[in-house]
């Protein structure tokens, strides 16, 4: 059986003057013949390098539309794409490359010195270079390999399921590197889930801005676009004017953020006139979608549409649609096509409708694995093919599930379970607070006791009491914070999820105010 056929040879096939991606910053446009012209020949130049199959390729850069072609190159070629995190340190990636042991690294410009010492550290690397679309390939760059090489046509144009197409390392904060698999049936499944849950056709745009290292980058909604034959417009990165530009413009039809991106849309002053009406799909992920947030762009006529996926699910497993989002505020939704889902307590035994336990997945779209890690592998899938989340979920009578939280993140308060995402919920109600995490810290008395990180709205002033109090009239005694930290931000990963290892870190410290209030 296979899952896919080569995605950018039928592209080529069925609408080859249609733009597959366009480039923001310069304003190039790429069809999907031309898109798979280049494929044809970059896989080849891999061949030409002695790269056989199952071999790796690693690429450090930010987005752009050469990432697409590297990555149908690969598939062409059966040539493992492992795109690496740029913010990272060579400390932090030198084990990521002794882990997967690419014989090439790509990097756009700015990651030149970045890869220069990581090729400097491991002698056998080769580095080459992305050039700038437009700019002209330069001798030794990627471009001028790519362009040289012959265009090949007899890639096998079947991509079997369990092929493995790319590895994304997952952003752990302990212990030894882990590589997501990714293979080609992980993508056709979160294709056919994402497509299903947004009627995905394509006459869709959508943008590309989230990190190409993040399954998100890649996945949500990107590849899935380019299977569809819509078309993707890449940004470099997040910037809130231009991205509302966008949206105004009617450059975009269908899109995907987390919701700290919501929010800083939505602190522009001029969101409250802003012409949204041209973007027919609006998805959340990566977080949990705040009640404050949807109630913004529901005063807009936007309904956020929340969903959920790990990149260990390739990402894709619930998606609310718009109606579901009105009927069912905080569900992420019923599982999607190519999924199924159970709740279990700590025996393994399902739950009834109402009880919280881990969410466990399974399904085409779930990973075969770590990569290089058996170990982690049998501790998060077990033989049936079901998948440990690491998430507290419950579901209702009607099958709608909701996320609690992070089983890591629940603490243990006097005996009793803490859930932070109950509490920041309450708090993200207050009139003056913008965002908020709550994480639990060492207490003698109680053994564990929840600390509140606070991120005030602009002109606020909350102060500790006053919080506390807030949660008081809330939450049971027990859930209440035993203490306030005003801060300017959270720390965030590049996906938009806040670094909670990072607050856990400082729960020794005294608490005290970080921020101007």
């Amino acid at each position: 059986m296979f899952s896919l056929l080569d995605i950018a040879a039928k592209r080529a096939e069925l609408s080859p003057d249609k733009t597959a991606l366009e480039e923001l910053v310069s304003g190039a446009r790429i069809s999907y013949r031309e898109l798979d012209r280049r494929a044809c020949r970059f896989a080849a130049a891999l061949r030409g390098l002695g790269l056989a199959e199952g071999e790796r390729i690693a690429i450090l850069s930010h987005n752009r539309a050469a990432f697409f072609e590297i990555l149908f190159a690969c598939a062409k070629a059966r040539v493992v794409l492992v795109p690496l995190n740029w913010r990272q340190t060579v400390a932090e990636l030198a084990p990521l490359l002794d882990d997967c042991r690419p014989r090439l690294l790509l990097h756009d410009a700015p990651c030149a010195a970045l890869a220069e010492a990581l090729g400097q550290a491991r002698p056998g690397l080769s580095l080459l270079a992305v050039e700038e679309e437009g700019t002209g390939p330069r001798p030794g760059s990627y471009q001028a390999l790519r362009d040289k090489a012959e265009e090949r046509r007899d890639w096998d144009p079947v991509w079997p399921a369990e092929g493995l197409w790319y590895l994304l390392y997952t952003s752990g904060t302990t212990g030894r590197p882990k590589a997501v698999m990714q293979t080609f049936g992980m993508a056709h499944a979160n294709f056919v889930n994402l497509a299903s849950a947004i009627d995905l056709t394509a006459g869709d745009v959508t943008p590309n801005y989230l990190p190409l290292f993040h399954t998100a980058g890649i996945n949500l909604h990107s590849l899935p676009t380019l299977i569809a034959g819509g078309t993707v417009k890449v940004l470099p990165g997040f910037d809130a004017e231009r991205f509302l530009d966008l949206i105004e413009s009617g450059g975009v039809t269908a899109l995907l953020a987390v919701p700290a991106i919501y929010h800083a849309l939505a602190a522009l002053p001029r969101f409250a006139a802003a012409d949204l009406s041209k973007v027919r799909s609006w998805s959340s992920g990566g977080a949990p979608l705040p009640a404050t947030i949807s109630a913004l762009y529901a005063a807009r006529g936007v309904t956020l549409c929340p969903g959920y996926g790990m990149t260990e699910t390739g990402p894709t497993t619930f998606l609310t649609r718009p109606e579901e989002a009105l009927c069912k505020p905080g569900s992420v939704g019923r599982p999607l096509l190519m999924t199924q889902c159970r709740i279990v307590g700590p025996d393994g035994r399902d739950l009834p409708p109402g009880e919280a336990g881990e969410l466990l997945l399974r399904g085409a779209n779930v990973t075969p694995g770590y990569w290089n890690r058996p170990d982690a592998t049998a501790e998060t899938i077990d033989r049936a093919g079901w998948l440990r989340s690491g998430d507290i979920a419950r579901a209702d009578a009607e099958g709608f599930v909701f996320i609690v939280d992070r089983i890591k993140d629940m603490y243990i308060s006097g005996g009793e379970n803490v859930y932070p995402a109950e509490v920041e919920a309450a708090l993200l109600g207050h009139p003056e607070v913008a965002e908020v995490a709550v994480v639990g810290i060492a207490d003698e008395r109680w053994g564990e006791v929840g600390r509140a990180y606070v991120v005030p709205r602009p002109g606020g002033s909350p102060d500790e009491a006053g919080l506390r109090a807030w949660c008081r009239e809330r939450l049971a005694g027990y859930k209440v914070p035993k203490s306030v930290v005003l801060v300017e931000a959270l720390p965030r990963t590049p996906a938009g999820k806040v670094q909670k290892h990072l607050l856990r870190a400082r729960g020794t410290e005294p608490a005290r105010q970080e921020a101007p209030v």
